[in-house]
């Protein structure tokens, strides 16, 4: 039993008649009273009083109506929602992200939310070494990563460039010092991030590099929690620039350039490679190509990995 010999049938019963549904459904009556004797040959039944010429149908018939009509339905809601999936009335935008990573985002959900408002976005908190799993095992469609992930299921696309900002409070005596050197940071307390990230990884390297020893005896949970902490004047801290923009545009924490800490923050968007994406997914990545394009700034769109 499939679809279509329930459309005949219903047909059948709805033009009371074989003649009438065959022209209906564009057949011959041949082919509907063929369609119609398969359909009671599997089931067994009689669904047709053949003594009657308006499509009366058997007590069989009587209940197979029934479940021929919610089938059918159900077909139409189907088609329908998948209709509104297709033009962005429905559907959903999953994306892993670490407490770095989801400040990138926020300008272009920002942006696809008024573009597309009845999709609903859900962004997971993961620890950055955590997205690449989430993406490849189905758990979101979509990842956020500040460093090149190396399993070789996932294609990445840089897509905002952002710098590693040294940030003092004001009344810090290094705060109004045009640029300062990582000799000069060794007496200083960082208040670091306690978790550990590639970045971080980097600092240590170069201050190793410069034989500078690097003091962290404060390490918070938050990015908020260390600005604040500094702001309140405890310490230095190294964060995203994007992460203390408003804080430095407010004056409420200073900015100095590190010579030898000139690093660069690639931010990607990471997804299976030759994944189906969602209707969804692939309208959010095209809001952060336009972007790209429409901005001489910080933001890219840049295919780094197939």
């Amino acid at each position: 039993m499939d679809l279509f010999q329930l459309e005949t049938f219903l047909a059948v019963v709805e033009e009371k008649g074989f003649s009438r549904a065959a022209g209906r459904m564009h057949r011959t009556q041949s082919a509907v009273s063929q369609t119609v004797r398969k359909l009671e040959d599997e089931l067994g039944e009689t669904l047709f009083e053949r003594s009657s010429r308006d499509g009366s149908v058997t007590d069989a018939g009587a209940l197979l109506l029934k479940y021929a009509e919610e089938l059918l339905n159900l077909r139409g809601r189907a088609r329908e929602a998948l209709r509104e999936l297709r033009e962005l009335q429905h559907g959903k935008v999953s994306i892993a992200a670490n407490e770095f990573t989801v400040l990138y985002l926020l300008v272009a959900l920002h942006r696809f939310r008024r573009l597309h408002p009845t999709i609903h976005i859900e962004v997971q908190r993961s620890l950055a070494a955590d997205v690449a799993r989430s993406v490849v095992n189905h758990h979101v469609e979509l990842g956020m990563l500040s460093f090149r992930p190396d399993d070789e299921q996932l294609s990445s696309i840089i897509v905002y460039t952002d710098e590693l900002a040294f940030v003092v409070y004001p009344g810090h005596p290094l705060a109004t010092s045009l640029e300062v050197s990582i000799r000069e940071l060794g007496a200083e307390f960082f208040v670091a991030h306690n978790v550990r990230s590639p970045y971080r990884e980097k600092v240590l390297q170069a201050f190793a590099k410069h034989k500078t020893a690097l003091h962290m005896p404060v390490e918070l949970p938050n990015i908020e929690a260390i600005k604040q902490f500094v702001a309140m004047g405890n310490g230095v801290a190294l964060l995203p620039r994007i992460a203390v923009e408003a804080e430095i545009n407010r004056g409420e924490l200073v900015q100095i350039p590190v010579k030898e800490l000139q690093m660069e923050r690639k931010v990607r968007l990471v997804y299976r490679r030759g994944a189906s994406l969602s209707h969804a997914a692939r309208a959010f990545m095209k809001v952060l190509e336009l972007m790209a394009a429409q901005q001489n700034g910080p933001y890219l769109f840049q295919k780094e990995r197939g």
